[in-house]
């Protein structure tokens, strides 16, 4: 069977290999890439449509308890409370339009009692890790317009810590504020727009791109295509009857070069075997052989067969230099042994 080395443990191992490489490029990469793609085309489509729609009441935007998603983010919402100053706490380690920042996150209760978070913009460091004096909130009720934003993810879940006289934050997440603050808040947080009340310097927008995601997408699916055309390829070169190993080659080609050919090295030990019912040589019955096979006329199939034999040309390997050296070696060992022996 010709694929039965497809049996073999490095070829069972790589075409092991190739299936799961191809498998996690089709079903998971590539997926992945195309979800991010949709993911900011999705949000490109919110940012601008928020510029021309109206702010609305946030609970028409998102109900309390809601959690906002790619449908409600990026979406302008009308906040109506007060601030919560004592509850305020900084975001650690930003960075806005290049530079490092620290975000002042401030909870500001609504009319219905719910509390929301409220990013009122950001504020640069001071000395690398002190935070520098900036304004307070404004007392007293006030209307907001902001933005909802969904609430970001710390990966290692740290909780809130005290620093330079303020509560700090790793991630702006209401879930983390919440459990450091001891005030339930709703789902998300607003990021407050330009010349709102206690802003301090507005977030800005992200950029309405696409990115390199879809490309990306592209490029995992023909890596999947290119593994698996790598090993139909060569599979397909071990298929080839040139591909066969040397060893195997030179048993199909004939006996190496110099040596004795199997028909007359037969024929050499007949013809020096003594036979056994006269004590002749052998050589008396080969030269009686010859003589009857001469007398009489060799066959029409034994003439095509032969003329077939002498037409057919042999097929001889080409010798590697490491080859052709041994065997020259060998033919010069051989003629000092006969000359030795004649001399």
């Amino acid at each position: 069977m010709r694929l039965k080395f497809l049996l073999r443990p490095g070829w069972l191992g790589a075409i092991a290999l190739v299936v799961v490489f191809a498998g996690l490029c089709f079903t998971t990469l590539a997926p992945w890439q195309f979800g991010r793609s949709e993911e900011a085309e999705i949000r490109n489509k919110a940012i601008a449509e928020s510029f021309h729609a109206a702010p609305k009441p946030i609970d028409e935007v998102l109900p309390a308890g809601r959690t906002p998603d790619v449908t409600t983010e990026w979406s302008q919402v009308l906040l109506t409370g007060e601030y919560l100053h004592t509850s305020e706490t900084l975001a650690w380690q930003r960075t806005v339009l290049g530079e490092p920042a620290f975000e002042v996150i401030t909870p500001f209760r609504l009319d219905d009692g719910t509390t929301v978070l409220v990013d009122r913009g950001f504020v640069r460091p001071v000395d690398g890790t002190r935070a520098p004096d900036y304004a307070a909130a404004p007392s007293g009720r006030v209307t907001l317009t902001a933005r909802i934003r969904a609430d970001e993810t710390d990966s290692k879940q740290r909780p809130l810590f005290d620093h330079d006289g303020h509560r700090w934050a790793y991630a702006v997440n209401s879930g983390t504020i919440s459990e450091g603050t001891g005030l339930a808040l709703r789902p998300g947080y607003a990021a407050l727009s330009e010349g709102q009340p206690g802003v301090l310097g507005a977030l800005p927008l992200p950029r309405l791109e696409s990115g390199p995601y879809f490309s990306y997408a592209l490029q995992w699916i023909a890596f999947g295509i290119m593994a698996i055309i790598t090993i139909g390829y060569l599979i397909y070169t071990e298929l080839r009857p040139d591909s066969a190993p040397a060893w195997r080659r030179q048993d199909s080609d004939g006996p190496e070069p110099g040596a004795p050919e199997p028909d007359s090295a037969h024929s050499n030990s007949e013809a020096g075997r003594p036979d056994s019912e006269t004590g002749r040589p052998g050589s008396d019955a080969a030269h009686a052989n010859t003589s009857s096979v001469q007398g009489s006329a060799p066959s029409p199939a034994t003439s095509r067969y032969a003329s077939s034999r002498k037409s057919a040309p042999k097929r001889r390997r080409k010798l590697s230099v490491a080859e052709a050296i041994a065997e020259e070696e060998r033919r010069e060992a051989e003629s000092f042994e006969r000359n030795s022996r004649e001399s």
